[in-house]
């Protein structure tokens, strides 16, 4: 049976992967209805864990209180779930995979210059006219989706807050099929790369790891 992670620790932990967010996205996130994120972000903000922001972009962030006490939360929940070593392996696994998604989206976003054989190469901005080409990448990232779906479902049966990825990475990827070239790599919204980012930034997290350091 998969460990329940706390509400309010996934409304933090929500937060910590996405830096900002509002109350629909933390809910996407975690899983919670609204009306629950509303109230659990109440509560932190009592405590000083969280802050609103107002203006032209409102939203909620961590405070420095809220960044230390999700650290000492995850932690907790990791040690208190034994699930440190499963968690690890995965991320072992995820690795290369996520090399290739990397590759992918690279290749999505430019392309050769179709410039004649033995001349120059140079990459140019995709403007998907070419659509074999766009279909080629396309199937790559079924590819990698089927590599990943797995692994997702692996996480979530030992943390249940990663039960999340795998629907929002097949939501993001029947869009693209659908033509909505927006949602392969799109940044702002629950795009392949913005979904696949954060299971990348939640794994390093829940490890205790540095991307900057990560598969060194």
């Amino acid at each position: 049976m998969s460990h329940a992670s706390d509400p309010r620790f996934a409304v933090l932990h929500a937060l910590r992967l996405k830096g900002f967010a509002d109350v629909d996205a933390i809910s996407e996130q975690t899983g919670l209805y609204p009306s629950q994120v509303h109230n659990f972000l109440e509560h932190l903000q009592v405590a000083e864990h969280v802050f609103h922001r107002e203006g032209g972009v409102t939203g909620w962030a961590l405070t420095p209180s809220g960044r230390r006490r999700h650290a000492e939360l995850i932690g907790a929940e990791l040690d208190g779930s034994a699930s440190r070593e499963a968690v690890d392996s995965v991320y072992q696994r995820f690795l290369p995979l996520n090399q290739e998604l990397l590759a992918v989206c690279s290749e999505w976003q430019v392309r050769p210059s179709g410039a004649a054989e033995g001349e120059d190469q140079d990459p140019v901005l995709n403007d998907h006219k070419d659509f074999a080409y766009d279909a080629g990448i396309v199937r790559r990232l079924h590819n990698v989706d089927n590599e990943v779906q797995p692994l997702c479902r692996e996480l979530a049966r030992t943390l249940g807050r990663f039960a999340t990825y795998g629907p929002r990475l097949t939501r993001a990827l029947d869009r693209v099929d659908k033509g909505d070239h927006d949602w392969f790599t799109k940044p702002m919204i629950d795009s392949y790369h913005t979904v696949w980012f954060e299971l990348h930034e939640d794994l390093l997290t829940t490890l205790g790891l540095e991307r900057s350091r990560a598969g060194r």
